[in-house]
């Protein structure tokens, strides 16, 4: 039941987008109260991992990137997220990407951009895919 699924740009710009309004302003407030900037810092990398697993579980499938480029996270049949999900998409596809040496990565985004489902090597091994939200969903958000 893939309908409408995002390409590789759009969820690029996802991506930036989460690192410009979340990961660089938790970085920036961190070095602040540490007086010291680490992007590599144990506990900005578990709030950046506990934010990417938890927020699209909460919001739907969303996070802040998603929201703004208007795709969300949801399993192949068109339901919302669980954290069963999250966790293979982040953590179990996360270990494949390491001990591929990041050649995964590199299949993952030539899938996004050249199947015509859009579904990345983390997208198979959760069950999930990123889709375009509908003008029915967009205008739902827009009145609540």
């Amino acid at each position: 039941m893939i309908t409408q699924p995002a390409g590789f740009w759009v969820r690029l710009g996802a991506g930036i987008a989460n690192g410009f309004f979340i990961n660089l302003p938790l970085l920036i407030l961190f070095a602040i109260v540490t007086d010291e900037f680490n992007p590599d810092d144990p506990i900005v990398s578990l709030i950046v991992f506990l934010y990417s697993l938890l927020t699209p579980v909460f919001w739907k499938g969303y996070d802040v990137g998603k929201k703004t480029m208007g795709i969300r996270i949801v399993k192949k049949d068109g339901s919302n997220v669980h954290i069963g999900n999250m966790l293979m998409r982040n953590v179990v596809a996360g270990l494949f990407y390491l001990i591929t040496f990041g050649v995964g990565l590199l299949i993952s985004g030539l899938f996004v951009i050249f199947r015509e489902d859009k579904r990345a090597i983390h997208d198979f091994i959760a069950g999930t895919y990123v889709t375009k939200i509908t003008s029915e969903e967009m205008s739902s958000h827009l009145d609540a």
